[in-house]
């Protein structure tokens, strides 16, 4: 198998629903969703349609708060941290495509504390892999697979919006 193409409406209907039924769950009204740079974003702004948020996104880049920074650099096309809003005491719906060791999804929470101090962030992923370096777990997630590492997930757009799992 070289690559393997997902049905990525049907995730991100199933993220919907958990997001929906979570919310409810945990009476969290008016959240504002933030995306983590680049296709983080991407699933972020179709769920916020899904949701009819009204609030604009908010982006993110993890990059500068990675721990393995010294190790990977600055990615060349490096786009900073956006937050149209305030986030003090605010519900944070944290979106990513994909969560591996865990890494991403902590830089992107130092980064959010340096902005100010929500009320919570909800963590959500399209998928979850097995690998985790840090004990971090998102709440909300479309599907847990592992193909082995010889393989890695792809998510371009955003419009189309498609996933695929291809041979590194």
């Amino acid at each position: 198998m070289d690559s393997k193409n997902y049905n990525i409406n049907a995730l991100l209907d199933q993220l919907e629903q958990q997001i929906r039924a979570w919310m409810q769950a945990k009476s969290i009204t008016n959240p504002v969703i933030v995306g983590l740079h680049t296709a983080g974003v991407w699933v972020a702004q179709a769920l916020r349609q899904r949701l009819h948020i009204a609030e604009e996104l908010g982006t993110v880049s993890a990059t500068f708060y990675r721990d393995d920074f010294h190790q990977v650099g600055l990615h060349r096309q490096q786009k900073p941290s956006h937050l149209p809003f305030e986030i003090e005491n605010r519900h944070v719906l944290l979106v990513d495509d994909v969560i591996y060791t865990g890494r991403t999804l902590r830089g992107a929470m130092n980064e959010l504390f340096d902005f100010g101090r929500p009320a919570s962030i909800t963590a959500i992923v399209l998928i979850a892999r097995e690998g985790r370096e840090l004990p971090i777990e998102p709440q909300i997630v479309a599907l847990r697979e592992e193909p082995g590492s010889h393989f890695r997930y792809q998510v371009t757009g955003p419009e189309p919006l498609t996933l695929q799992l291809v041979a590194s």
